[in-house]
């Protein structure tokens, strides 16, 4: 359980999220996962880094029962900081990164995928924010990347979930696949990449960043900003008390 790294073959590294049931991660969870992937990032043998998880879905978010727990603000301020290093550590690594997504993706795993480079998903993928359901906000930044404004704003309004072949028609998911095949697929397209010469791939990815027109980083500090203001007021507690589990058992937040 926890958050590993491995080398399946030249240039490519794997970082694997395992925390069971659902894979709703502490706040411990969110720095290592940072850790895996700037590690692997700096790593010069390392041309391409994949994202996957192990289990039942990719992610569920934050372990909304570890908040629940806190009897102050500590686990919330925690919680904060570790999705924006993970964020940010998918967005900043030094090579592109490819995120390998099956199952639920919602809550952090926007965060993640959204800042991803490339997404490979499987066919029985979904997404979404289901945070105003959770007592929370957040990483609509990240969702603006995978889907248009308006549907963006709707989709987080609602708290509805898209599936991978929708994404797929708007372009963010590079490639739908059966789900045994979804390991693969996503090494074949790391497999792509990592042929490139590293110093070259370094510098293209450090371009295409400089050329954002958001912010992602300064942009999801703003939205968090808010999830603050909305536990001072109370209003998160009155909506994470509605809260048991969800339709899969799982603890679904960003």
């Amino acid at each position: 359980m926890g958050v590993s790294t491995t080398a399946p073959e030249e240039g490519v590294a794997v970082v694997t999220v395992d925390f069971p049931p659902v894979n709703a991660l502490p706040v411990r969870g969110w720095y290592d996962l940072a850790a895996a992937v700037r590690a692997a990032g700096a790593d010069p043998e390392v041309r391409c880094v994949v994202l996957t998880a192990a289990g039942r879905g990719f992610n569920a978010g934050v372990d909304i029962k570890e908040l629940q727990r806190s009897r102050d603000h500590g686990a919330l301020i925690g919680v904060n900081r570790g999705c924006f290093e993970a964020f940010a550590a998918v967005y900043d690594c030094e090579v592109p990164v490819v995120a390998a997504v099956h199952g639920f993706c919602v809550g952090g795993g926007i965060g993640l995928v959204g800042n991803a480079d490339a997404i490979v998903a499987s066919d029985d993928a979904t997404f979404g924010l289901p945070e105003l359901d959770r007592g929370a906000l957040g990483a609509a930044t990240h969702l603006a990347r995978l889907v248009p404004q308006h549907l963006m704003r709707t989709l987080y309004y609602t708290s509805r979930t898209v599936t991978a072949a929708e994404l797929h028609r708007h372009g963010s998911v590079w490639q739908v696949v059966p789900r045994n095949q979804l390991h693969e697929a996503a090494l074949e397209l790391a497999r792509e990449i990592a042929a490139k010469d590293g110093s070259l791939l370094r510098l293209a990815k450090a371009a295409i960043n400089g050329i954002d027109p958001v912010d992602v980083r300064r942009s999801y500090r703003y939205e968090q900003g808010f999830t603050f203001e909305a536990n001072l007021g109370g209003v998160a507690d009155r909506v994470r008390a509605t809260f048991g589990t969800t339709a899969d058992g799982g603890q679904e937040q960003a």
